[in-house]
């Protein structure tokens, strides 16, 4: 019954959130050319750890970056990344999994991922 209530609960979120989301994809190309450059990294990073979730089944609060990094061994995809990012900046994946790596480790130990909705 719990799954049940819970994808509930997800699809009338998410009829909520898609409209904002394009709303605020549509906002984020207008600020990264004419906004506050603070305003226009904050939601690229947003944006960042979106995709991490979904396309990549990652952590939320995670970047794609750090996400690599932490499973290069294990993923193709990860591996590609690292290749592209190391074009723009050298170890770029290693640094974002060490800043966000104690991150990670502590919403996983207080089990802050765990279901929500019961």
């Amino acid at each position: 019954m719990s799954t049940v209530k819970e994808r509930a609960a997800g699809f009338l979120l998410m009829c909520a959130v898609v409209p904002l989301a394009v709303l605020g994809y549509l906002l984020l190309v207008w600020i990264g050319v004419f906004g506050p450059n603070a305003r226009g990294r904050a939601g690229v990073r947003a944006l960042d750890h979106f995709v991490n979730a979904t396309v990549f089944n990652g952590y939320a609060w995670e970047s794609i970056s750090s996400h690599a990094w932490r499973v290069r061994e294990h993923k193709r995809w990860a591996r590609f990344v690292i290749r592209v990012t190391d074009r723009f900046q050298k170890d770029h994946c290693m640094r974002a999994n060490k800043r966000e790596q104690p991150v990670v480790d502590l919403i996983v130990k207080a089990k802050l991922d765990k279901q929500t909705i019961f």
